[in-house]
């Protein structure tokens, strides 16, 4: 589904990604993880299309899509969340998720109809009319994933989508990813939270300093030196 082939990209004199290549096949979850500033926004940047590669290529499909725009990805069936979870606020959540329905569907009541599948989904029916700016954390999260599976995705990018949540809400994450999964959704997701990410991954990829230094199973990453000395020999969600 994804081939990421030799890419890297500059800014400046700082190399964020070096070289990196790795796959993702249709129906898996996939893990991207690594210490701060590992680049693994970046990484996402490139592949969504925010920015361009200085080398290397990006293929989604069968389609070359380096150097695409985000929204001709996002038709393509490829979308993404953010870190910092950005609603619109004087919108409702209803309308939110609506805004991206519209850019896949032309006919205004399929749209809705999406929208209310959405909603459902995600179990946000209870607030659907409650304004982006009223909504505490979990909900705004839950109102990132919603927005990104208006489009109706094939591939799903998560941007630390667990970040700032507590146990139970967490669980609440982790059991969406898993669902919407099993329903024929792909995800490359990006997270700190190691008990998280080792459970909603079947493989996943290290970076460090841009580099990739590690692919592999979940059950194999402990057993790594490499990815112990750079990031999990600090880790405190383990």
């Amino acid at each position: 589904m994804l081939k990421i082939g030799n890419v890297s990209k500059r800014f400046g004199g700082l190399h964020a990604i070096r070289g990196v290549s790795a796959h993702l096949s249709e129906g898996e979850a996939v893990g991207l993880i690594g210490p701060n500033g590992a680049g693994k926004t970046t990484l996402f940047n490139l592949i969504s299309g925010f920015i361009k590669p200085d080398q290397g290529t990006i293929v989604f499909g069968n389609r070359d899509i380096t150097g695409l725009k985000p929204y001709e990805i996002c038709r393509l069936g490829m979308t993404r969340t953010f870190q910092i979870v950005e609603p619109f606020k004087h919108l409702t959540v209803f309308e939110n998720i609506l805004i991206g329905a519209l850019n896949k569907f032309r006919r205004y009541d399929r749209a809705v109809e999406t929208v209310k599948e959405v909603v459902d989904l995600v179990g946000l029916a209870r607030v659907h009319n409650r304004y982006g700016m009223d909504l505490n954390i979990v909900e705004s999260k839950k109102l990132e994933i919603a927005k990104a599976l208006s489009v109706q995705p094939r591939l799903l990018l998560l941007d630390e989508i667990m970040a700032g949540l507590n146990l139970t809400e967490v669980k609440q994450v982790t059991d969406l990813i898993m669902k919407l999964n099993k329903g024929n959704i792909s995800f490359l997701v990006i997270e700190h939270n190691m008990r998280a990410i080792m459970e909603v991954s079947v493989r996943i990829i290290v970076l460090n300093y841009g580099e990739k230094i590690f692919e592999g199973f979940p059950s194999d990453i402990m057993q790594d030196k490499a990815v112990v000395d750079a990031y999990l020999g600090d880790e405190t969600d383990a």
